[in-house]
């Protein structure tokens, strides 16, 4: 009964005055889309892996970046087909670090790369802290009203971001589906401190990110009809999205695809199956390795954990992360250019 309840509150609170109800049917123009609870490619089923690639963005003669420069053409040419890559498409990376003006040469480059080489890729349009990208840690308020703003950093607000970003890039043929945002959480940080030892968790916290997805979702959905949203949730006890929050956020209309981010041996992977109808997407699973796992011990363990994502219903999974230059000396989630995990990835994708 609770339940029921909060969902009517949202759904009276974000519907007045707005046509949000979701497609009646497949989209024309993407190649990628959603039937029932599974993923089509090209109209056949589609269960994609890949790789997060956080860095792909970075372009040192334009950007800030976000850690090392990519050869663009050289990793999008090493992926199997219809791979699925997740990537960092925020502001940050389209501000030019001499003039402070709107760049988006950098994000332009990986688009047109992942074209060339007929992949496919989820561009992430802003995260949830300022981890590569400005603004700082976004809380409750942001959700509220502060995406609306232009925040520090930044030349324009999110909502101007995410218009501009559909508007440019909604034609490439390399685009999967986008994404709001990704790991949100409506926190309150009490005397500006945003450790999580210090965040508070507002009693309304689920339904504050409910109303947002609706509306930041809908600027997406009125420039393009065709491509999937989906939302980068974690999926555990995350301010917003615990227990019911999960079913709130996830059940907007503006949300096709749910997310789940697994380092924790799928916790709570089995329930968010259970709690939606919707594709639910592994954006993100880590495994370290390094100098406390062998590369080729870390690579059995992802195909014995792909199989099992495959066996409990998920819509895919993309692993955490490539990086040009890994640290193979150190204990991290870096995944090389040869690192054997990759064909594990290619081996477990399927088309068809």
């Amino acid at each position: 009964m609770r339940l029921a309840v909060l969902v009517a509150i949202v759904l009276f609170m974000t519907s007045c005055g707005q046509d949000l109800s979701p497609r009646q049917s497949p989209p024309e123009g993407s190649r990628v889309a959603v039937m029932g609870d599974n993923l089509t490619l090209d109209g056949r089923s589609w269960w994609p892996t890949g790789v997060n690639a956080y860095q792909l963005a970075t372009d040192w003669s334009r950007n800030e970046g976000c850690g090392a420069q990519v050869d663009l053409d050289a990793f999008f040419g090493s992926l199997p087909p219809n791979s699925l890559t997740r990537f960092d498409a925020f502001q940050s990376h389209a501000i030019h670090r001499d003039t402070g003006t709107v760049d988006f040469t950098a994000i332009d480059a990986v688009f047109d790369a992942a074209a060339r080489h007929h992949q496919l890729v989820v561009p992430v349009l802003a995260p949830q802290d300022s981890g590569c990208d400005a603004g700082g840690y976004k809380q409750r308020d942001w959700y509220v009203d502060g995406w609306r703003e232009v925040q520090d950093g930044h030349a324009l607000s999110y909502e101007q971001w995410v218009a501009k970003s559909v508007e440019r890039w909604r034609d490439s043929p390399a685009l999967a589906m986008w994404e709001l945002l990704g790991e949100p959480e409506a926190a309150t940080c009490p005397g500006g401190d945003c450790s999580l030892e210090h965040r508070q968790c507002p009693p309304d916290a689920a339904i504050v990110l409910r109303k947002w997805a609706d509306e930041a979702g809908r600027i997406v959905r009125d420039r393009d009809r065709d491509h999937p949203i989906t939302l980068g949730a974690i999926g555990g006890n995350q301010c917003g999205t615990a227990g019911e929050g999960f079913v709130i956020v996830m059940g907007s209309p503006s949300v096709d695809v749910a997310q789940y981010h697994d380092y924790d041996d799928g916790r709570f992977l089995a329930l968010r199956l259970a709690e939606t109808d919707k594709p639910l997407l592994v954006g993100e699973f880590g495994i370290e390795a390094g100098s406390c796992l062998a590369l080729d011990e870390r690579a059995e363990i992802v195909d014995e954990r792909l199989s099992h994502y495959r066996e409990l219903g998920t819509a895919g999974a993309v692993m955490w992360a490539y990086v040009p230059d890994p640290r193979l000396t150190e204990c991290t989630f870096d995944i090389g250019p040869k690192d054997p995990v990759r064909a594990v990835l290619g081996r477990q994708l399927s088309v068809g």
